[in-house]
């Protein structure tokens, strides 16, 4: 008994020093899912930053829902919100609009390739070589964010 014990001791000793060990992700979403910049490359990212007091970006939530469902093949959409709400006040902002993509979570900081906009809405789309473009400013549809990854 006190072999096994010792031998799990190791084991999670083990596997705090590989987690320690292992690359912090540069951002999390809501979803459970961590992501470095790194492991995304080679596909498109579109991120795109809104907030609640923001009309223009309201409005465009059914369009990004729709380019997340239909392409999310060819892209990964992710959504910031502009204001740094908590995790907890950007659940419920989700759930209140009916969001469908993932959401970047404030709480770690991410750290993203590219500034906060000055504007809003504001949709950046980072190509698979790593170039950011953008910010695209105003209101994103389904075929604007399609012409975006197809004008690469």
């Amino acid at each position: 008994m006190r072999c096994r014990l010792l031998r799990l001791a190791q084991l999670l000793t083990l596997a705090t020093f590989i987690g320690a060990c292992a690359p912090a992700a540069d951002f999390q979403t809501n979803q459970g899912s961590a992501h470095r910049w790194s492991e995304l490359e080679g596909g498109y990212v579109i991120v795109n930053y809104f907030a609640e007091w923001c009309a223009p970006c309201l409005r465009e939530l059914p369009e990004l829902n729709e380019f997340h469902h239909k392409h999310g093949d060819k892209a990964q959409l992710f959504g910031v919100s502009f204001d740094g709400l908590t995790n907890t006040q950007l659940a419920q902002l989700q759930q209140r609009y009916g969001i469908e993509f993932p959401l970047i979570l404030n709480e770690p900081a991410a750290q993203l390739p590219f500034p906060a906009p000055q504007m809003l809405p504001a949709t950046y789309v980072v190509t698979p070589a790593g170039e950011v473009k953008g910010p695209l400013l105003g209101e994103q549809t389904e075929q604007s964010l399609l012409q975006a990854i197809n004008a690469d």
